[in-house]
């Protein structure tokens, strides 16, 4: 299998190139995109040292697979382009995800829809993916009627710019500034734009993405997305509403049963999810599981994932794991 990374300079890039190690996926020729001004320079990946090349170049190189995470006017350009040349594009940017002719792909949700015509796969936001990872189990027993999720997000998920402030206002110097008011001792109710009914870009995201995902456009959700002082980690608090009645016993039984879910639920030991723990691992961890003694029907939790992994970079990944045990492992065979 011939893989290209675009983007494979940046952070989420960089990350990708980690857990295709990690994971072993089984890569006969990797080819490095980035941006003009990094082509000719060298990225490592299993102690090789390998020249990023344009996108033309890659492009006609004609790889099985392109993983993308280079933004979404890149995507826009250039995805069509790499499946016109018959490669199979998984992006990690918000440029096809709402298109009705692309999937919106969690693997171990709705990965079995996938098939080999589908040249152009979006990766989710990564506040969508550990939510739905959460929320999927629990709509097939209870059928979920409403989400109420407020987000406590990394600057990872702004990217090295943010991160830099960060770490600039914590050693008292002065930099370049990704947000508009200091983060580090603050949070920022402002993930990415704001948009005309009030709600900024990440929490539509959330709304409309979790919709798809789920296949349940009757699912109610509301977000409030908030920036934090960490360095790799969303959090969530998430108020579900049920059609059905639940109890707690049966919910973390199933949650705990759940394939790329670990349950934290021991209040006793303090036992819970943390960005400090997650950071690194590609499961989504959830707890804090408790019934909503407001209202009937409906539970609390605490979700908690690196973004940078299953978030983006690991999704991804197994994206391409899926394609490769689906369809180019039989064709080598």
């Amino acid at each position: 299998m011939r893989i290209a990374l675009v983007g494979a300079t940046g952070m989420v890039g960089q990350e990708m190139l980690k857990v295709m190690e990690e994971r072993q996926l089984p890569i006969d020729e990797i080819i490095l995109v980035a941006s003009e001004k990094s082509i000719g320079q060298s990225v490592k990946f299993k102690d090789t040292e390998y020249p990023v090349v344009s996108m033309d170049d890659a492009i006609a190189a004609q790889p099985d697979i392109a993983l993308f995470s280079a933004g979404g006017q890149t995507s826009l350009d250039h995805a069509p382009r790499f499946a016109a040349a018959g490669t199979t594009v998984i992006d990690n940017s918000s440029a096809w995800r709402m298109d009705a002719d692309k999937k919106l792909v969690v693997p171990e949700i709705n990965g079995h829809l996938l098939t080999e015509d589908d040249k152009i796969i979006a990766n989710p936001n990564c506040s969508t993916i550990q939510l739905v990872m959460v929320l999927k189990p629990l709509h097939e027993k209870y059928g979920i009627k409403r989400v109420v999720v407020s987000t406590y997000q990394s600057v990872t998920g702004t990217g090295v710019k943010a991160l830099n402030q960060m770490n600039n206002e914590r050693a008292g110097e002065k930099g370049e500034m990704a947000y508009p008011y200091p983060i580090d001792q603050n949070c920022i109710p402002h993930c990415d734009v704001f948009l005309e009914n009030g709600y900024t870009k990440e929490e539509m995201k959330l709304t409309h993405e979790t919709k798809k995902i789920l296949g349940d456009d009757r699912v109610q959700v509301t977000a409030t997305a908030v920036r934090v002082p960490v360095m790799g980690g969303h959090s969530e608090s998430v108020n579900i509403e049920f059609a059905k009645e639940f109890n707690t016993t049966d919910v973390r039984k199933l949650l705990a049963d759940t394939p790329g879910l670990v349950l934290r639920d021991q209040n006793e030991m303090n036992n819970y999810p943390m960005p400090l723990f997650a950071r690194g691992k590609d499961d989504v961890f959830v707890g804090r599981i408790r019934r909503d003694l407001s209202q009937v029907n409906t539970l609390n939790c605490w979700i908690v994932a690196d973004n940078l992994r299953k978030g983006a970079a690991t999704n991804a990944v197994q994206i391409a794991e899926l394609l490769y045990h689906r369809f180019y492992q039989k064709a080598a065979l």
